[in-house]
């Protein structure tokens, strides 16, 4: 490892496991410390003790980023404990059963929001006021989706979510960005081996998988550590004149 991030102070938001957890563990290999952020206290435990056994580099707390006061407790315990934040990770999300918009109902439509929308705007919103201040300011990533680059067919909440994300990253690279030390950032993965689609049952109501088949255009599968690596370069000085913009990590299939 290079310590590209040797001195920084990173937050990761569902880190008890796949990309989060990923994200988390090259952050530190990388010489960051990181407040490991998840829902989940037994996912949140094992993690950061496959992490950093130690408990040098990590801290922990328990968080829903749908609920504002969890936000503000996450925010505030990285600045007590390590006194900045110089990179936030907002990687929490779940998924939609793909469903199409005629059965789209308003509860699910209401939790996918909450987490991968206004749980990023939560974050991010209360994360800059410290950000903008500090003299290295910060560094906000944004875990969006090549869902939220093109209209899909089904999955209408997430979709919308993660459309949603990557404006909102634009955004507060435009209106930091007059600071010339806040940056904001999107990844966009593709298919990526997690248990992100644990999250709920995928009935996939217009048969996609089967339709993809057929047409040879199913995403490959990426691993959770290759989106980590580019978590890694965008957060590290090596990215510094880059802001405002969306990567995608997704072999190539929204090249086809």
């Amino acid at each position: 490892m290079t310590d590209l991030l040797k001195g920084k102070v990173a937050i990761v938001t569902g880190a008890g496991s796949g990309m989060g957890k990923a994200i988390s563990t090259r952050f530190v290999e990388e010489g960051a410390r990181v407040m490991l952020a998840d829902i989940n206290p037994d996912g949140l435990k094992q993690a950061a003790n496959d992490i950093d056994p130690t408990g040098e580099a990590v801290d922990t707390v328990i968080a829903n980023v749908a609920k504002e006061d969890d936000i503000v407790a996450m925010i505030k315990k990285t600045v007590d404990t390590y006194s900045k934040v110089d990179i936030l990770v907002n990687n929490a999300g779940i998924v939609d059963n793909i469903k199409i918009i005629e059965n789209m109902p308003d509860d699910l439509w209401n939790r996918v929001l909450a987490i991968n929308l206004t749980g990023p705007f939560l974050a991010s919103r209360e994360a800059v006021k410290y950000m903008k201040n500090q003299k290295d300011g910060g560094n906000i990533i944004n875990i969006a989706s090549v869902g939220g680059l093109f209209g899909s067919r089904g999955g209408v909440a997430y979709t919308a979510s993660k459309h949603g994300l990557i404006g909102i990253t634009k955004n507060i690279a435009a209106t930091y960005g007059v600071y010339g030390n806040v940056r904001a950032n999107a990844i966009a993965p593709g298919s990526i081996a997690t248990n992100i689609g644990k999250t709920l049952d995928a009935p996939d109501e217009l048969g996609m998988k089967a339709l993809g088949d057929a047409g040879g255009m199913n995403s490959p599968v990426g691993k959770p550590e290759q989106v980590a690596d580019v978590a890694v370069f965008l957060a590290s000085d090596q990215s510094s004149f880059v802001n405002g913009t969306v990567i995608t990590a997704d072999g190539g299939w929204t090249a086809r």
